[in-house]
């Protein structure tokens, strides 16, 4: 999914549990035509794909939760797109 790629070292991410990863690379994920994500970090061993709520709302977007979804909004309102919720993701 990345649309550009470096590859480094440098930096662990933290996840629940205390568990961790190793950051091997950085760049931009492209979610075609539509939305382009920044300094998306590709971490060794990760099995998801993550999203930083944080990243997305720094950049400018919003992001409303409900029951079923989440869905992603640009500064002018336009949707960038949606995940259905699965179990208790």
């Amino acid at each position: 999914m990345f649309e550009d790629l470096q590859i480094k070292k440098g930096g662990k991410v933290i996840f629940g549990g205390n568990q961790h990863g190793w950051v091997i690379g950085g760049g931009t994920v492209s979610l075609k035509p539509i939305i382009s994500i920044n300094n998306v970090l590709l971490v060794d061993g990760l099995k998801h794909n993550l999203l930083s709520i944080s990243q997305l709302c720094d950049s400018g977007n919003s992001v409303v939760f409900n029951r079923d979804q989440c869905i992603v909004n640009n500064s002018n309102g336009t949707r960038l797109f949606v995940a259905n919720r699965r179990d208790n993701l």
